[in-house]
């Protein structure tokens, strides 16, 4: 996942060190994103230093090794104020879930579309309980809870797609199988006039 920006942004508030951008970064994006991994913001701070993007200090601490504070660059604000003037792209269909329902329609089996649609479906509507749980916290910051409802509306369209699919390929399966037994059949038709 992406985060320099979301970084970048933290910075711009003022200069701070890895694991106070850590909290920052989980409470402005709140419990749906999930924790970030503390080494890969490392990665991404060092990312960003290299290219001028941030500067790093060295803080001593008396019973502690040193701290190292991040400050924003104006090439780094520039980048920020860049990347939010542009629209952001929609994510393509590269989920594991997508290729699983390939790999089910491959098999041209109704009862095996029709399963792997229906533990999608259950996942996706405990998803979105507890989603709706989250943004019913009275103490869920603004931002939070429209990140919540974006994520909630996203597995809602999921779910709608799920009965698109599950249609489609349950009657293309069904075809196939029907064009199949036809084909058989006129096949022993054709063996019996033969013989």
């Amino acid at each position: 996942m992406p985060i320099q920006h979301a970084v970048l942004s933290l910075l711009s508030i003022g200069p701070n060190h890895g694991y106070e951008l850590k909290g920052a970064f989980e409470q402005a994006v709140g419990p749906q994103w999930g924790p970030l991994n503390i080494g890969h913001l490392y990665q991404v701070l060092d990312r960003l230093s290299r290219e001028g993007m941030v500067t790093s200090t060295r803080v001593p601490q008396e019973a502690r090794p040193d701290r190292v504070v991040y400050a924003i660059t104006v090439a780094g604000a520039a980048e920020l104020a860049a990347w939010m003037a542009q629209p952001s792209p929609r994510t393509a269909f590269r989920d594991d879930f997508f290729l699983k329902m390939v790999a089910a329609a491959r098999t041209r089996d109704a009862a095996t579309i029709e399963q792997v649609i229906a533990r999608q479906r259950a996942f996706l509507l405990r998803e979105l309980r507890n989603l709706h749980d989250l943004r019913r916290d009275p103490g869920t910051d603004p931002t939070v809870g429209l990140l919540l409802s974006a994520a909630a509306r996203h597995v809602e369209a999921d779910l709608a797609f799920l009965d698109e699919a599950l249609e489609t390929l349950v009657a293309d399966a069904q075809g196939a199988r029907v064009s199949t037994m036809e084909t058989a059949e006129g096949d022993q038709d054709h063996r019996r006039r033969s013989a």
